[in-house]
């Protein structure tokens, strides 16, 4: 039982409910459509859901593989796709975002209102030197300005490049370098943690040196922070879209013009720039957004936790939701800010009807207790997404049962900022649902799970996950760096003389149960291999959470001079079990629990006590940074986690 090959012992399964299935807005013909002519299902959902200025007559060229055109021949304008077109459907009174501030400011923007707004910065822009195909950097808070920044660029048929705003003037630079970016949108700062944390310093240090391509700098005035300037350079926005025209006529570009690029940061080398084009994107984050989120734009409110700063954020705050004329909210701070209940808070103000979150986030509310979430009415919720990286059955089950009131349907999502929208999930009223598992492919998706010599594995068993057609949402390449692109994602299952035959490798672990559902085990990378055997550390921390003192758990590997690799767990004791256990007593509970659930190869070699665990600000969890500890390294670059502190915590606490 202790193989990659072996499953995870669950078997809690979750029916539809008659009464949401009977209502839902997608079912079960939606896989037999696509079955029965799968580009002509994409080519129905194009048409459908998005207006073409330029009908297309060609779904898919794949001539050129692994350099995909979908609807190559058509013409459309995305920010047209997301704004206009509602308002000219009557629907511009609808609200489109419901923001909040972190200290309680609000603003709520309609379909009409976030037009007219995208209209003058498209015209600031315009005035500013931006045209067609030039790029510009997004570095901004969770602020609506973001939104409108980014529906602007694309209304040009410029390139929007948004950088997270937890980013460093150096990593900032070398995405504005890499890109040629002609404009940086950024702000005076943003609310975080009842403070306001500065972001225009860091564009000015990454172009102190005065070697840039970057011309403007557009400044939001959000934090009242007092900023440098340089003259000629930087410029208010609101003096800028204060003397913009208000009107702007929303011209079409083919269906393959570059929409954006989203830099994938590693831990070595210049980050890789993800490039994403219109159409296809388009049409696909469209469609997962309305059939895995059951959306009744009519009637719901959709909220997507993610910063724009993440593929998540592109296609689950902006282009999805916006394209199918949805009501969303949009939250700057943290979820414990000013107090642990304030996104519960939220969706009892807005009526949240859809929350699409992290695990991480769960497995946080998980430890802070269920008294938060009780405390406010969360009856409104009908729908609860998941998204990051694989979520552990207990988390799923205290999601459904705490935040969805034992009922509502949870829909696991398995995507990558390369695929650009959802590729794996469960559909709400049709799927029977399994805690932990991504499920199955979408209609019109194909994946399988491979070993190294390119055969499929086949039911319960492990190996690598790879999508094995092209789909329309998938990234064109890596900006400037095509032979990176086909080395790193197509050249493992090429197959010699047939190209038509290149499978996309995601890097991630997978493995089918005897059902067929595919269950992600994380990235390849944190696959351990312990004297021979293939250990996910998905397997192990969902075995340690599993246990009831348990809070939340990181798992790692080390090396090792006799077993190769070694599991290291990092784990955070619930409150009332940090106070009744020493750390070495219940790291020999955990260790026994691991041994007995999966097996004695997978039981950890240490389990360290710790208060918290090293999370990115979009809450994934830092392992390399762990890993480092685990092996007695220097702590690597920390700079892109929430609370850089958090590793001098740890590096303390095992002291």
């Amino acid at each position: 039982m202790s193989d990659i090959d072996s499953l995870l012992h669950e078997d809690r399964r979750f029916a539809p409910d008659p009464d949401f299935a009977a209502q839902a807005v997608a079912g079960s013909e939606l896989y037999d459509r696509a079955k029965a002519d799968r580009l002509g299902f994409w080519a129905d959902q194009a048409r459908e859901l998005l207006h073409w200025s330029t009908p297309f007559t060609q779904t898919l060229d794949w001539n050129n593989a692994p350099f995909a055109r979908w609807f190559a021949d058509g013409r459309l304008n995305v920010s047209y796709n997301c704004l206009d077109r509602h308002v000219e459907a009557g629907q511009g009174d609808r609200v489109a975002i419901h923001w909040e501030g972190e200290p309680g400011d609000s603003r709520s923007l309609t379909y009409a209102e976030l037009t007219a707004e995208v209209k003058r910065a498209a015209n600031a822009l315009t005035s500013l030197g931006v045209r067609h195909g030039d790029r510009v950097a997004i570095y901004l808070p969770m602020i609506p300005e973001a939104v409108v920044a980014m529906l602007a660029v694309a209304r040009l048929g410029a390139v929007h490049s948004v950088v997270f705003g937890g980013f460093s003037a150096e990593s900032l630079r070398s995405r504005i370098d890499d890109a040629n970016a002609k404009v940086v949108i950024t702000a005076d700062g943003g609310w975080r943690k009842g403070k306001v944390f500065p972001l225009k310093p860091a564009v000015d240090a990454a172009l102190a040196d005065g070697k840039t391509s970057v011309e403007s700098v557009l400044v939001v005035k959000r934090g009242e922070n007092v900023v440098d300037w340089t003259d000629g350079r930087d410029r208010w926005w609101h003096d800028e879209l204060a003397a913009a025209a208000a009107e702007h006529e929303a011209q079409p570009f083919e269906a393959e013009n570059p929409l954006f690029i989203l830099y994938t940061s590693g831990t070595t080398g210049k980050p890789k720039g993800i490039l994403h084009t219109s159409g296809g994107y388009l049409t696909q984050a469209a469609f997962t957004h309305k059939a895995v989120f059951d959306l009744k734009p009519e009637t719901d409110v959709f909220w997507c936790t993610a910063d724009v700063g993440w593929v998540t954020g592109h296609s689950y705050v902006v282009y999805g939701p916006l394209a199918n004329g949805a009501t969303q909210v949009m939250y700057e701070g943290t979820p414990d800010t000013p107090h642990p209940g304030r996104w519960w808070e939220l969706i009892e103000k807005y009526k949240v009807s859809i929350l699409y979150t992290a695990p991480t986030a769960i497995r946080t509310f998980m430890k802070l207790g269920r008294e938060h979430p009780q405390k406010f009415d969360l009856s409104s919720l009908r729908v609860l997404g998941s998204v990051g990286e694989p979520i552990n059955p207990e988390a799923w089950i205290w999601y459904r049962d705490i935040i969805g009131g034992g009922k509502t349907p949870v829909v696991d999502t398995w995507w990558q900022t390369e695929t650009g929208a959802i590729m794996v999930s469960a559909l709400p009223g049709v799927t029977t649902t399994k805690p932990g598992s991504a499920q199955v492919p979408l209609p019109g998706i194909s994946v399988d799970v491979l070993d190294e010599n390119a055969k499929p594995v086949g039911l319960g068993s492990g190996g690598l996950l790879v999508v094995t057609e092209p789909w329309p949402a998938m990234l064109r390449g890596i900006w400037g760096d095509p032979e990176r692109f086909i080395e790193t994602y197509w050249e493992k299952f090429d197959f010699e003389g047939s190209p038509n035959r290149r499978m996309y490798l995601a890097g991630d672990g997978a493995r089918l149960d005897e059902d067929g559902d595919v269950w992600v085990l994380g990235r390849v990378d944190d696959v351990m291999n312990v004297s021979g055997h293939r250990l996910s550390t998905m397997e192990i921390e969902s075995a340690l959470v599993s246990h009831p003192i348990v809070a939340e758990a990181a798992v790692v590997g080390a090396s090792d001079e006799n077993t190769g690799q070694a599991v290291v767990a990092f784990v955070i004791l619930r409150a009332k079990q940090a106070e009744a256990q020493t750390s070495e007593e219940a790291s020999a509970i955990l260790r026994a629990w691991v041994a007995e659930q999966i097996g004695a190869i997978a039981r950890p070699r240490q389990i360290l006590i710790v208060s918290e665990l090293p999370k990115t600000r979009s809450g994934k969890i830092m392992r390399r940074l762990l890993r480092d500890v685990a092996e007695g390294r220097e702590i690597g670059d920390t700079t892109t986690l929430a609370d850089t502190s958090v590793m001098s915590v740890i590096t303390d606490t095992l002291k």
